[in-house]
Parts: C-alpha cells; sequence; structure tokens
C-alpha cells in the first residue's frame, strides 16, 4: 500500500503569468509513453508479479520503493501543469462573453474541454496514455534492462520539454526530476552490474549532458540529492540499500539510502477557482455550500 503525504516532493514557484503551452508541453512528461505514469504503473506491476521475493530480497524492495517516489513525480508533475494553467482563460460567471476564447488556440483543448484548466492523463498531443507502455515480463534482467531504458527515455524528454520553455514553475519541476529520475536511471545500472557483473554505469549519462547544464537541476545536485535513494516506508523495503551502494558512476561520491527528512518536500498549493468553468462548483453554489456548512 501506498502511505500518502500533503505535501510536494519539492516546491513549484507560482508563475506570474499562465501558460498554456508550457503545460501542454509538460503534458508529455506525465502521460507519455516515457512519462511519469509510465514509470509508475510499470515499477507497481513489476513489483506485485516480482517471483522468487525472498531470494531476490533486494531487487524487489529497489522496484517497489522506485515505484512508491514516481507516485510522488506524477503528482509534482501535476501540480506544475495546474500553475500553468491556472488564469489561462478569462474568469468570470457570464457564459456568454466567451471567456473560453483567449485559450482556444492553446496545443491541448482538452485542458478546458476534458477539465477545469488541469492536468490529465495524456500525453502532449492529448493521446490518452495507456497500459500498452507496461512491460511486466517476469524475467527480473528484462525487467531491469527495460527499467533502465525508460528512465534515460524519460531523461531525454525532460530535456527537450525544459528547452520547449523558459517557464519558471515548469523548469523547477523537470530540474528537480532530471535529478531524482536520474538517480532511478543508477539505481537500476547498479542493480544490471550487481545481477550481471556488467557495468552499465560506463554509458552513463543518456543522453550525453550532464545535469549541471540545467541550472534547476545543479541547485539539487549541489545538495547532494543525485546520490541518494530515498526509502519511500517507514520499515519496508530495507533491502534496496544493498543495490544502492558503491559510488555514483558519474562523479565518483559515495551512495547513501535513507528515510526521508522530517522536513522534505514543499507545501502543496492551493489552485484558485476558475468560475467560467464551474471549476470547482458554480460560484453561487459554492456560497450556498460554504453559508450551510458554517
Amino acid at each position: 500500500m501506498i502511505l500518502r503525504i500533503d505535501r510536494l516532493l519539492t516546491a513549484l514557484p507560482e508563475n506570474k503569468h499562465p501558460d498554456a503551452n508550457a503545460a501542454a508541453a509538460v503534458q508529455e512528461l506525465l502521460g507519455g509513453k516515457y512519462g511519469e505514469m509510465s514509470t509508475l504503473m510499470n515499477y507497481t506491476f513489476q513489483s506485485f508479479n516480482f517471483r522468487g521475493r525472498d531470494q531476490l530480497r533486494p531487487y524487489y524492495d529497489l522496484i517497489a520503493n522506485i515505484a512508491a517516489e514516481e507516485y510522488g513525480h506524477i503528482e509534482l508533475v501535476s501540480y506544475a501543469i495546474n500553475l500553468c494553467l491556472t488564469g489561462a482563460s478569462k474568469r468570470g460567471t457570464d457564459p456568454t462573453t466567451a471567456p473560453l476564447e483567449e485559450i482556444k488556440n492553446s496545443r491541448n483543448s482538452y485542458h478546458w474541454i476534458a477539465a477545469g484548466q488541469a492536468a490529465l492523463p495524456c500525453d502532449s498531443q492529448g493521446n490518452w496514455w495507456n497500459g500498452s507502455y507496461v512491460t511486466a515480463t517476469g524475467n527480473l534482467k528484462m525487467d531491469l534492462l527495460f527499467n533502465f531504458h525508460l528512465e534515460c527515455g524519460a531523461r531525454a524528454n525532460k530535456m527537450r520539454a525544459y528547452e520547449s520553455t523558459s517557464n519558471p514553475t515548469a523548469r523547477a519541476m523537470i530540474g528537480f526530476l532530471l535529478v531524482r529520475g536520474g538517480v532511478h536511471i543508477v539505481a537500476y545500472a547498479k542493480a544490471l552490474e550487481k545481477l550481471t557483473g556488467v557495468n552499465v554505469g560506463k554509458l552513463l549519462p543518456i543522453p550525453d549532458l550532464s545535469n549541471k547544464k540545467f541550472p534547476e537541476a545543479r541547485v539539487h545536485e549541489e545538495k547532494g540529492l543525485h546520490r541518494i535513494l530515498y526509502q519511500f516506508s517507514p520499515e519496508d523495503y530495507k533491502g534496496a540499500g544493498a543495490v544502492w551502494s558503491g559510488n555514483h558512476p558519474e562523479d565518483g561520491q559515495p551512495l547513501t539510502y535513507q528515510h526521508l527528512p522530517a522536513d522534505f518536500g514543499a507545501k502543496v498549493p492551493d489552485l484558485e477557482p476558475e468560475p467560467q468553468l464551474t471549476a470547482p462548483l458554480d460560484p453561487d453554489t459554492m456560497k450556498d455550500l460554504l453559508n450551510k456548512m458554517k
């Protein structure tokens, strides 16, 4: 089961100006083939279906533990999208003024046609995420190799999304995930090395561009977040530390496996209502409901 905490993994700056097209680009990082929904569901099903768990406990613990962090990554990308979309259309309660006219030329119309200017489980083109993106073969070598590939593909897409926008909210989110996704790349490389003897770490980084090129990523690497695998459970998945050991393949610094600090993360943004979309409710209905609750 997942223990959920009402905090984001990192702080996201609120936009001074809405940016619907930045939100559209970032959607790829949520519901694309190499998006966070894919990483979550791949590792989740691999952990559910893991056979020989007691004999191979460190590998099971690693996959299950990373799956738990991916849930937080989905949450983080979703809030980045939502912050970019907040205020992107004209707020008001009169539908005859065409309050959505200003946003109609934005790239992903699902954001306001199918949702209240909010994130959806789709890619940057509006194609819905689907289960065919999940690979859970039951063979540990094949699954670990696929996971390594998946994380490298996700990293490439993050870089391209970063280069697609100068939006500070989107870039802050992407910078953090470049670092944390990099942890998962190294983790699967370490797992393959310990399982097979092949030094997969010599391939890194993929793509051949250091996180230090991205200021929003560099600030987290300077804190050592690229060398820490967090234990996303109070007691369980301790065995992952047996895989996440040794030194980082890029800077040679020691790796650590530890619990999340008590003050880790940031407050979840309180998204403003969008009355023209009756999100969350028609304004008059909201007033009546609040009065009744009082």
